[in-house]
């Protein structure tokens, strides 16, 4: 723990010092060393400052600056020992055995490194962290797809390692999100090591962000990542030799394979340990022009201990003179920010007026023209065959004639797989399930718990489970585009469209991840820049159809369109990008002014995904799916059969109900009360309580939808070998025509797909729009769309069939 977090009258022992310069060194040299007991005497009125006993004297720190004391207390020591030995007594502990205790945690503690993987989008990260932490994390190749750290752990040569996998950035300027949180991760966790993961047949942009990391003087290692693809195109590089010219160590590695992973982790413990030798800080020199203008703002820091507390003095120099509004966020404090300010005024005057150009482009200039450098003395790039396929497949998949209708083509052949295939192993777990309620129907004694199991368990979930594998086909799908590049030219295609409907390209990519599921989605908003288009994207995302929604269109489109299958999925799919569209034009025009964002988004080398990531990724969403199945979907499938089973007449006790009795007992239910209380609502729709409910329950999940007609229409029918598609196509005994016909299935498929999107969505919109206000309006908004539209479907269908 930090040393921030003890209470008045605790004690710990110091476990190391976190921070940079001349800060860091001040706090050694009064005693904060490894080893040294520090007890909380006092706290100030205000919590701040906080006085602290340290080697028989007295010394008072402000809470920021003991949160970068690492410490750890007698209770966590006692942890460690307990862990170790397990089965042990636990009487408490002599003094000579909590001081053991202490030495073993410190001991420990030592032999623990906290490693931050940073890097730019497509540079391997995300593979590097699932190699080595054993983790699942989905690897895309396109740009935002780690929104958010990663957290992973292994053990490795007697070490513990805690790493993390921080999201793509291409520097660390204060533009994006992405590079606001890798940059405020840094401030606040200081890992003990840097990995700066760089694509080896990409150095001289990659290496971009090296020289910011340089800059903060971290302890770091640079994984020289791909480095098959360069020994593929013929490319040399002596690496060797680079890593001594900016005083770094680099060791090459393929992270697909885990070629070089180990010796990665070698070099971060020698790094670690300090006993490489390439590690030394370097400065990279940004030319005599712009270094008279870095050193006097750097000597006027370095004179205030609290500004370098979390950066080195160098770095925030470089992003003073950038107007870098986050760092002058975290000098705003000091004494000596108005001097700084005025300083920094009058270089950026004298170095604009010399270079005659901006203070951005000439410090962007000064190191690339670095990075250059160091490259030409260490590097021979080679023929990029890769560089020509790439171009090759762009000359199809994005050109003007073949461009959409290449799009437009995966679309249909992913659904038509998705129904197609998926379709025969679906009639296999249709008939396990059917083949186990006969089982229970047939040995097990009348009552409550044997119809709990049979309409309850096995016809909720059990009606939900067997379109596991359209969900996986999907998906399979989803990750190979994702995973091959092709996703960021579907984006760059779009590009002109979505400006069309006030977004840009990068709204495309979260609107497709849609299709697999709405949370992420939404969550992948972070990536664009601009508030108001992401506001609209995050607002039109729950239109977009998900995989939730897919056992819904496979019961009915297989039970009612059977020879149109494909088309009516690809209708649906359609109609909901449509209804995104004409929202988000209405969104632009009347809530949010016109908000003109550039479009800049890498199109990254066309790559063919590995087997092993393709699969993992989809068994990791079935994992999700399945867990769902014993999970929410179970216990709801349980409470909507208690729902519809009570009250019950004394009789159902003793014997079986007829069917026209079943009718009744469900109709006056507790779900049929409710069902039938809103049904006036939908009736313009053709529905019926039974399909007003199965809505209902679909606010928590949609699957939960036809786990609801499961167990509904499981009640009715006394038969437990018929499937629930053949149930919903049957007469209804009260009415004499059936619930669902094609229109009313049609209809309900189109309220499905836009009405009230699920709790999870409807959360992520309130905490990534910020407001709860627009998580109202999701809901409202979204559910009178649904039934305009779905009223206009049933009341046009009727007038021609």
């Amino acid at each position: 723990m930090r040393l921030s977090d003890l209470k008045t009258g605790e004690k710990a022992v110091v476990v190391k010092v976190l921070g940079h310069g001349a800060f860091r060194k001040r706090i050694i040299e009064m005693g904060f060393v490894r080893g040294q007991t520090v007890l909380v005497e006092l706290n100030a009125p205000l919590k701040d400052p906080i006085k602290y006993k340290i080697m028989d004297y007295e010394i008072s720190l402000r809470r920021s600056e003991a949160s970068l004391v690492e410490v750890i207390t007698p209770e966590e020591a006692e942890a460690v020992f307990a862990d170790d030995h397990k089965g042990s007594s636990e009487s408490k502990l002599t003094p000579s055995e909590e001081d053991e205790c202490i030495q073993r945690a410190l001991t420990k503690s030592t032999k623990t490194i906290n490693i931050a993987l940073v890097g730019n989008p497509n540079c391997g990260k995300t593979s590097l962290f699932n190699i080595a932490s054993g983790a699942h994390e989905h690897v895309g190749n396109y740009s935002g797809v780690t929104v958010d750290a990663k957290q992973g752990f292994f053990e490795y040569n007697g070490y513990h390692f805690n790493i993390y996998d921080l999201p793509g950035t291409y520097s660390l300027s204060a533009y994006s999100p992405e590079e606001l949180y890798v940059r405020r991760y840094l401030k606040d966790e200081t890992p003990d090591v840097l990995v700066n993961v760089v694509v080896a047949s990409n150095l001289e942009r990659n290496l971009y962000l090296t020289t910011e990391l340089i800059d903060m003087d971290y302890r770091m290692v640079i994984a020289l990542n791909m480095f098959d693809e360069l020994e593929q195109s013929g490319g040399k590089i002596d690496y060797q030799h680079l890593g001594n010219m900016i005083g770094v160590p680099i060791v090459p590695t393929v992270s697909r394979s885990g070629k070089g992973v180990n010796q990665l982790f070698d070099t971060i413990i020698d790094v670690y340990e300090g006993r490489n030798e390439a590690v030394r800080h370097v400065h990279v020199n940004l030319g005599n022009v712009i270094e008279n203008g870095i050193t006097p703002l750097k000597n006027m820091l370095k004179q205030d201990p609290t500004c370098t507390r979390e950066f080195s003095p160098r770095y925030l120099a470089i992003k003073l003179l950038e107007g870098d509004a986050e760092v002058k966020k975290i000098l705003e404090g000091a004494d000596s920010y108005p001097a700084l300010m005025k300083l920094r005024d009058q270089e950026v005057k004298e170095i604009e007026t010399t270079l005659n150009e901006d203070i951005e482009s000439a410090i962007a200039n000064e190191k690339y023209g670095f990075i250059s450098g160091a490259l030409a003395e260490t590097y021979t790039p080679g023929d990029k065959e890769e560089t020509k396929t790439t171009r090759l497949i762009d000359s199809f998949v994005t050109n003007k004639l073949f461009g959409f209708p290449i799009f437009i083509f995966l679309m249909w052949l992913m659904f038509e797989a998705t129904f197609s295939l998926g379709a025969y192993p679906m009639s296999w777990i249709e008939s396990f399930v059917a083949w186990l309620s006969d089982l229970v129907s047939t040995y097990m004694p009348a009552g409550p718990l044997k119809d709990l199991l049979i309409d309850g368990v096995l016809g909720g979930v059990g009606g939900v489970i067997v379109f596991l594998p359209n969900i996986l086909i999907l998906y399979l799908f989803i990750s190979f585009m994702e995973d091959s590049g092709y996703m960021a030219r579907a984006a760059f295609i779009m590009d002109k469209i979505m400006h069309k409907i006030g977004l840009h390209g990068k709204s495309f990519i979260p609107l497709v991840m849609g299709f697999g599921c709405n949370v992420p989605a939404i969550m992948a908003t972070r990536t664009i820049e601009s508030r108001s288009s992401r506001l609209i994207t995050i607002l039109i995302d729950p239109f977009i159809s998900c995989s939730a929604r897919i056992p819904i269109y496979i019961l009915l489109v297989g039970t009612f369109f059977s020879q149109h299958a494909s088309l009516v999925l690809v209708s649906l799919y359609l109609l909901g990008i449509l209804v995104a569209i004409v929202t988000a034009k209405l969104l632009r025009r009347f809530l949010f002014k016109v908000d003109e964002t550039p479009f800049v988004m890498e199109l990254p080398p066309y790559r063919m995904p590995t087997a092993k990531a393709t699969l993992r990724h989809m068994w990791s969403k079935a994992e999700q799916y399945l867990r769902k199945m014993g999970g929410i979907i179970l216990v709801a499938s349980v409470i909507i059969w208690a729902l519809s089973y009570f009250p019950r007449p004394k009789e159902a006790y003793e014997r079986e109900l007829t069917p026209q009795e079943q009718m009744e007992q469900q109709s006056n239910s507790y779900l049929g009360r409710i069902g039938q209380a809103v049904t006036p609502l939908v009736e313009p729709l053709g529905f019926n309580w039974k399909v007003t409910t199965s809505l209902l329950s679909g606010t928590a999940a949609k699957e939960l939808v036809v786990s609801t007609l499961g167990v509904l229409y499981s009640e009715s029918d006394s038969d437990e070998g018929v499937s629930l598609s053949q149930r919903i196509s049957q007469p209804n005994p009260e009415t004499g025509k059936p619930d669902f016909t094609p229109l009313i299935a049609l209809t309900f498929m189109v309220f499905v797909l836009l009405y009230f999107p699920c709790v999870a969505s409807v959360t992520a919109v309130i905490k990534e729009s910020g407001s709860w206000k627009w998580g109202l309006f999701t809901i409202v908004y979204n559910t009178c769309v649904a039934w305009i539209v779905a009223f206009l479907v049933y009341q046009i269908g009727s007038l021609f069939i």
